[in-house]
C-alpha cells in the first residue's frame, strides 16, 4: 500500500509514530511522512533540523516532508505552544494544497494525534479532496485535553470551536483508533461513531531494536527498588509519589528510582533535598530506548501515575509506559484511573489504587507486596505473557493492516 502518516511527532522525536512508520515501511508498503521540524520535548529544533536542513528525508525506507512549524520553547508555555499549533496546521496545509493534492496518491492515510487533535485537520482536507480513507489513532481527547491547562475565559470562547473541528475529524474519518477502551464513551458524546472504533492500544519497545548488551548503568542502592520511567511531568502527580514515599520512609529498604525527564525535574530534586531523602530516592536521567529494558531489569517494580484533576477522560486514559513495563516482566503498582487499571487487572500483571490515592498504594506496599515479593514478582511474568499475547509492535501492525485493508477490499 501507499501510506501517509500525518503527525507533529515522529522520528527523530521519540513517539510510537516512528515504530509505526518504520515497521509498514519494513513490510513493503510505500511510507511518507508529513510532520514538522522536530523539537520535542526541549522545545527547539534538533541539530541537524531547521528551517533550511533536512526538510525533506529518507531513512529506512521512509520518506519525511517536514513543513515549518515554530518549536514550542523551553517552557512550553500556552503562547509557545498555540503558535506551535497553529503554524504546523497552517504549513501542512499548505503542503497538501501545493503538493500532495498534485503529485501523491495513496491508499491510507494514518494521523497519530497525541495533543493537539488540529494536527489531523490537514490529513483530513487531503482525504476529502482526493478520496482516500483517513484513520485517526486517537491518543487524547479534545477539547477535554485543551480545558486543562486554560482558564475559564479560554474554555468558554475556545471549547465550542475546538469541539466542533473534533466531531469534523470524528465524522470524516474513515476509523477511530483508540488506545483504551474507555475512550469510546467519550469519542460517542455528540454522535454515536461506534462502527468507525477500533481498539489499538500502544505498543513497548519494537522487536526490530537491538538491544544495548553492554551500556553503563549507574550503581543502583542495595534493596527493594521501585522504578517510575518517562516523562517526569504534571500529569505524572509526583507530589502524591512522594508522600507515598514519606509514608513509607521508616522502610529503609525501600529505594525509589526515576528514569526520564521532565517539567518537574527541578521540584523532585529540590524535594528530595529538602526533605532528606536522599539515601532512598534516586534520579538517574534519561537513557536511549534500546537501552531500557536493561534500565527496567534493575528494578523490582515498576510505578505508573497519573494525575486526578477533576476531568474523566484522564481516568479513561492508558500511559504508552503501561505496555513498555509489561515487556519488561516487572510487577506494576498503579495510581491511576480506570482505563490502565482495567489492563492491569485483566493482565493479573501488578495492583493498582485511584489517582492520588497515595495512602493505599502505601499500604499495598507495606501490607501486601513486602511481606511477599516473590509472590508479588509472579505478577510480572503475568503481564509479559499478556504483553506477548495483545501488545507487541508486531500484531498490533498486523491489526493495523487488517483494519484498512478491511476498506480496500
Amino acid at each position: 500500500m501507499r501510506v501517509l502518516i500525518v503527525t507533529q511527532y515522529i522520528y527523530p522525536e521519540t513517539f510510537k509514530s516512528s515504530d509505526m512508520a518504520f515497521e509498514l515501511a519494513r513490510r513493503g508498503h510505500t511510507v511518507d511522512i508529513l510532520t514538522g521540524i522536530p523539537n520535542y520535548p526541549d522545545g527547539v529544533y534538533f541539530k541537524g533540523y531547521g528551517l533550511l536542513r533536512n526538510r525533506i528525508e529518507k531513512k529506512d525506507g521512509v520518506t519525511f516532508y517536514r513543513c515549518f512549524q515554530s518549536p514550542r520553547g523551553r517552557k512550553a508555555s500556552g503562547i509557545g505552544l498555540a503558535t506551535n499549533y497553529s503554524t504546523f496546521v497552517l504549513s501542512a496545509l499548505f503542503w497538501v494544497l501545493f503538493l500532495f493534492v498534485w503529485k501523491k496518491r495513496y491508499d491510507a492515510i494514518i494521523t497519530h494525534e497525541p495533543s493537539p487533535i488540529t494536527q489531523i485537520i490537514p490529513a483530513i482536507v487531503l482525504g476529502k479532496i482526493r478520496r482516500t480513507p483517513v484513520y485517526s489513532w486517537i491518543m487524547d481527547i479534545w477539547p477535554d485535553s485543551f480545558e486543562v491547562h486554560v482558564g475559564n475565559a479560554a474554555r468558554r470562547f475556545i471549547s465550542p470551536i475546538l469541539d466542533s473541528i473534533t466531531n469534523w475529524i470524528y465524522r470524516n474519518s474513515e476509523k477511530i483508533l483508540i488506545t483504551s477502551k474507555e475512550f469510546e464513551r467519550f469519542i460517542n458524546r455528540r454522535a454515536n461513531y461506534s462502527s468507525k472504533i477500533e481498539y489499538f492500544p500502544n505498543w513497548g519497545v519494537p522487536e526490530s531494536i537491538t538491544m544495548a548488551d553492554e551500556m553503563k548503568i549507574p550503581r543502583l542502592p542495595d534493596g527493594y527498588k521501585i522504578m517510575m520511567a518517562g516523562n517526569l511531568g504534571t500529569a505524572q502527580d509526583l507530589e502524591s509519589v512522594m508522600k507515598c514515599v514519606e509514608a513509607l520512609r521508616d522502610i529503609k529498604e525501600l529505594k525509589w528510582l526515576f528514569v526520564g525527564s521532565g517539567s518537574m525535574d527541578n521540584w523532585l530534586n529540590e524535594y528530595i533535598v529538602s526533605h532528606s531523602l536522599n539515601d532512598s530516592v534516586f534520579m538517574l536521567g534519561r537513557f536511549p530506548q534500546n537501552a531500557m529494558p536493561l534500565v527496567f531489569n534493575q528494578a523490582d517494580a515498576m510505578l505508573l501515575t497519573l494525575a486526578k484533576v477533576g476531568y474523566d477522560f484522564l481516568e479513561a486514559t492508558v500511559p504508552a509506559r503501561l505496555q513498555s513495563y509489561m515487556s519488561s516482566g516487572k510487577p506494576i503498582l498503579a495510581m491511576i484511573g480506570k482505563g490502565a487499571a482495567q489492563v492491569i487487572d485483566e493482565a493479573q500483571c501488578g495492583y493498582s489504587v485511584e489517582s492520588g490515592n497515595y495512602l493505599q498504594l502505601a499500604s499495598l506496599i507495606r501490607n501486601v507486596v513486602l511481606r511477599d515479593t516473590d509472590d508479588f514478582k509472579k505478577k510480572g511474568e503475568n503481564g509479559k505473557q499478556y504483553y506477548k499475547k495483545h501488545f507487541t509492535l508486531a500484531k498490533c501492525i498486523d491489526n493495523l493492516e487488517r483494519i484498512i485493508n478491511c476498506k480496500r477490499l
